[in-house]
């Protein structure tokens, strides 16, 4: 199963990006995932269901650590291209 999560922290700082945002960007790009997309207003990634876990997992306990007050994440279930014959 492939997911996708799309995330944002906060508070914003829209002068330097905050230690958390920092600290998420990290996470999300060493987790081994693909379709990585970090922005200044939201971030997505996709992969294999165990990395996207693991990265979440990661990015929540890092970011408020990190200082972040608030994380909005969602998850997804995304086509893995195999249909219900391939299965």
């Amino acid at each position: 199963m492939r997911l996708r999560v799309e995330f944002t922290t906060e508070p914003f700082d829209l002068d330097e990006a905050p230690a958390h945002a920092l600290v998420a960007r990290e996470v999300i790009e060493t987790a081994g995932l693909d379709a990585v997309d970090v922005g200044p207003f939201g971030n997505t990634a996709e992969g294999g269901a165990d990395h996207v876990l693991s990265a979440v997992d990661a990015l929540l306990r890092k970011t408020l650590q990190a200082g972040a007050t608030r994380v909005s994440l969602q998850v997804n279930v995304v086509d893995d291209g195999i249909g219900e014959a391939g299965r």
